[in-house]
């Protein structure tokens, strides 16, 4: 219950023209609404689960949902679009706090040699959120009005309240806290990706520059730091192994393909093959559905093949779908995408499981919490940064011409660009087969 809460925020992508409507907005400031969301969590996620492992998981966990349940309430009532953008970055700080020490829980619940399943369960229910969060959005605004998909999540919330008694309890963790080494975790990742969002609009370009170097700057001074401070929020030396370094990168660039799905289909969808909204609605929907399925299944694969094989199929299938996918028409039959979609959801599923068990295994079992938040930071920083070099992909590849024509050039080239650059980044990433291929 506590994993949808985050990914039934894209029922919000459906309330976006209502709220632009009820505050009165220009279409570039509705962005905002995101921006502030992501920013906010997306920063805060590894200080999160840090703060899950030194006081324990399920207090943080509590914390964020009581968090989550007033800025989700406080969105719902806000009576102006400033007040309205301080309450989801308060809803982002609740995000944070719940999912940094979601798996943590999670894997808490098994035996040790069954870790895997308990993040099966946590991937499935986040995909089968993103399934119904778009349906249920649509249907309550219809009912209710915009703030419905905001009110919804608060009942949600209160209710996992009330459960989480039944989650373990550990007793809190005597070791430091770095307080300077998080401030400048949180002000580097922040730097980072607002550097990111800034490019995709019309911005000067000193101004991602300017922020990107910041980042750069700032995440020398925090690996510095770190590797002086006695018990630091993330250990610097994990990346210096390519065993570990690999399939971080690999989860970043898996997710910034797989985010063409969300960004660029729907509009294929309506302008090309001509479906209507809600028809539209289902068929991204079957990539979310095929996740449901892969977490569970990606927890039989690891258990007979282990976690890196299972990690790199993943990978693979999901960089030949996403080259399938570009060689689709104005003619390619519903059948056809529908199985694509599904196969890469499938895909999806089993990576994700898989890789966050990597990066679980690899951290010392009392930072549970900063692994399950590193494993969804590179989810973060792949979407936010796909939102950017997708859209940068298209439109080069629908470069001189119009219409439906010059979209579904575009379309077919950003699919293309994003399923065969990770497929070539996946076979360069062999040379060092430790990374894949060590059970």
């Amino acid at each position: 219950m506590g994993a949808a809460l985050a990914p039934l925020d894209i029922a919000v992508n459906v309330a976006l023209p209502a709220i632009t409507t009820h505050f009165d907005l220009a279409l570039g400031d509705v962005q905002w609404l995101v921006i502030c969301y992501v920013l906010v969590y997306g920063s805060l996620m590894l200080v999160c689960g840090k703060l899950g492992d030194l006081f324990g998981h399920r207090l943080v966990f509590r914390i964020g949902l009581v968090v989550s349940a007033i800025g989700c309430a406080a969105c719902a009532a806000a009576p102006s679009w400033p007040l309205f953008l301080w309450a989801r970055a308060g809803q982002g700080i609740g995000t944070a706090l719940v999912l940094a020490c979601g798996p943590a829980l999670s894997t808490s619940l098994f035996a040790e040699h069954e870790r895997t399943k308990g993040l099966a369960g946590f991937a499935a229910g986040q995909a089968f959120a993103s399934t119904i969060g778009p349906l249920l959005g649509g249907v309550l605004i219809q009912i209710w009005d915009w703030p419905a998909v905001y009110w919804m999540r608060v009942p949600l919330a209160l209710g996992t309240l009330v459960l989480s008694g039944l989650l373990p309890s550990p007793k809190p963790d005597n070791r430091p806290f770095d307080a300077l080494g998080a401030g400048l975790l949180a002000s580097c990742m922040t730097a980072l990706l607002l550097a990111l969002v800034l490019s995709q609009r019309q911005a000067a370009a000193w101004q991602p520059l300017a922020l990107a170097a910041a980042a750069a700057l700032g995440l020398a001074v925090f690996v510095r730091h770190e590797n002086r401070f006695e018990e630091p929020i993330l250990r610097p030396v994990l990346f210096a192994d390519a065993a570990f370094t690999v399939p971080n990168v690999m989860s970043v660039l898996a997710n910034l393909g797989t985010f063409a799905i969300l960004l660029l289909t729907p509009y294929y969808l309506v302008n090309v093959l001509g479906l209507g909204t809600a028809g539209a609605g289902l068929m991204i929907a079957l990539a979310f559905v095929g996740g449901t399925a892969g977490a569970p299944l990606a927890a039989r694969l690891v258990s007979r093949f282990g976690q890196r094989p299972t990690a790199f199929a993943g990978v693979l299938v999901v960089a030949l779908s996403l080259m399938a996918l570009a060689g689709t028409t104005a003619t390619t039959p519903l059948p056809v995408l529908a199985l694509l979609l599904l196969v890469e959801g499938s895909a999806y599923g089993l990576l994700v499981v898989a890789y966050t068990d990597i990066v679980t295994g690899t951290l010392a079992r009392r930072d549970r919490g900063v692994a399950g938040a590193l494993a969804l930071l590179s989810r973060t920083l792949g979407i936010v940064s796909g939102a950017a070099i997708l859209s940068a992909l298209q439109a080069h590849g629908a470069a001189g011409l119009s219409g439906i024509d010059g979209f579904l050039a575009g379309y077919r080239f950003a699919f293309m660009a994003a399923g065969g650059g990770l497929l070539a980044t996946l076979l360069l990433s062999c040379v060092w087969p430790r990374a894949w291929f060590k059970r």
